[in-house]
């Protein structure tokens, strides 16, 4: 399993609206994708700047390429975005991810 995160800033003002704008967009066509395993938003406030993550799981890089195009490395963004971002992060995060929680009970 691949877990992919994208990472942005927008004013803490901002983003209770950036967030439900993430879900309706980002979150959507995710979940929209063959491959999926789920995704979560992260989300920290500093100040007056407040993080957003969005985490998700997938299958393989094949099914994160149909989300993302041939450059799967490449943050996606949305036309709207530029209404709240205070940056636009070039790159992602790939991770491979083991799950261990079945294990714990061995």
């Amino acid at each position: 399993m691949i877990t992919r995160i994208w990472h942005g800033r927008t004013k803490t003002a901002d983003a209770k609206e950036y967030r439900e704008f993430v879900i309706k967009t980002g979150v959507a066509d995710y979940k929209s994708v063959k491959g999926n395993c789920g995704v979560q938003i992260w989300q920290r406030e500093e100040g007056d700047e407040t993080h957003i993550y969005t985490v998700s799981w997938w299958d393989n890089y094949e099914s994160i390429k149909q989300f993302a195009g041939e450059d799967f490395e490449k943050a996606k963004y949305y036309e709207e975005d530029k209404k709240y971002l205070l940056e636009f992060e070039e790159k992602v995060m790939h991770c491979e991810c083991y799950d261990f929680k079945n294990s714990l009970n061995e």
